[in-house]
């Protein structure tokens, strides 16, 4: 074990936020913010999730997480590691799935996983029993295992996304709008599988989501992310303590709506910091 792999094993947060700031050019010394100076922190286990409308900001946060994008400003730490000074190092206890996962959709998931798992130096023989056993453990018909991709619901392929992610036994998860789209069945398997992975993968999770009752179930905390601001962060309870009103405790959707003035679904959120935000996620 190198010495950054020793410090990184005794960092008590899987990931230090400070002051990110992330902006893309419109026009000539013009520029869309899609972050403003967000910090926070996730402790070792936490499943911390970030609501927020589309365009506020989440998928330009991942990819910065995910060293696919570098801060204009702030700094990002993964385990105490820099991931800009050393995006290789970081890179090989995190991984990322988002609301479109990309796969090569002629082949079989089989396939897919096969050569992701080449991508961090496993072999087939290593890595064929250990799909099995997670296809197993995720609900996955094991006789569909071949069929290519294209033939998929889209619940399947997240949950083939979700698989992927685990072979490489990941320390820290980015999931980026994982169950957007999905059919109530899918949708509550893929949150079954969050909760899964964290009871048995000892894995960090950041949670972007803009569903009320998916942040409040999974997670830990809740940050609210609006305009690339992080206006609030606290648990469920905390958030609904901290809006109360005559005595009853409020909903997280009413939360939402006393710290930002709006619905989420009627967020006003700058529509050209939401295509900068669309651009840097494309």
């Amino acid at each position: 074990m190198t010495s950054m792999d020793e410090q990184m094993a005794r960092a008590t947060n899987a990931l230090e936020v400070r002051d990110v700031t992330k902006r893309f050019k419109k026009k000539r010394n013009e520029y869309a913010y899609a972050l403003k100076g967000v910090s926070f922190d996730v402790p070792r286990g936490e499943v911390l999730g970030i609501l927020g409308p589309n365009g506020s900001g989440k998928s330009t946060l991942v990819r910065a997480l995910s060293t696919l994008t570098v801060p204009d400003s702030g700094s990002v730490k993964i385990f105490g590691v820099d991931a800009v000074e050393h995006p290789r190092v970081v890179q090989r206890y995190i991984n990322r799935v988002s609301v479109e996962a990309s796969f090569f959709k002629k082949l079989s998931s089989m396939e897919n996983l096969l050569f992701g798992a080449k991508l961090y130096g496993v072999t087939d023989r290593e890595s064929k029993p250990q799909i099995r056993e997670i296809l197993t453990g995720i609900g996955f018909d094991l006789k569909r295992v071949n069929e290519p991709m294209e033939h998929l619901s889209r619940g399947m392929q997240q949950k083939i996304a979700l698989a992927r992610a685990l072979l490489t036994s990941p320390q820290l998860m980015l999931l980026d709008e994982p169950t957007t789209g999905l059919d109530p069945r899918s949708k509550k398997d893929v949150q079954a599988l969050i909760h899964d992975i964290r009871r048995n993968h000892d894995s960090s999770i950041l949670l972007c989501t803009h569903d009320m009752g998916e942040a409040e179930e999974l997670c830990d905390r809740i940050g609210i992310l609006v305009n690339g601001e992080l206006i609030a962060l606290d648990t469920p309870l905390g958030l609904k303590q901290r809006y109360q009103q005559d005595g009853e405790l409020p909903t997280l959707e009413e939360v939402f709506m006393a710290a930002t003035g709006v619905s989420l679904e009627d967020a006003d959120y700058d529509e050209d910091e939401a295509k900068a935000d669309l651009a840097a996620a494309a």
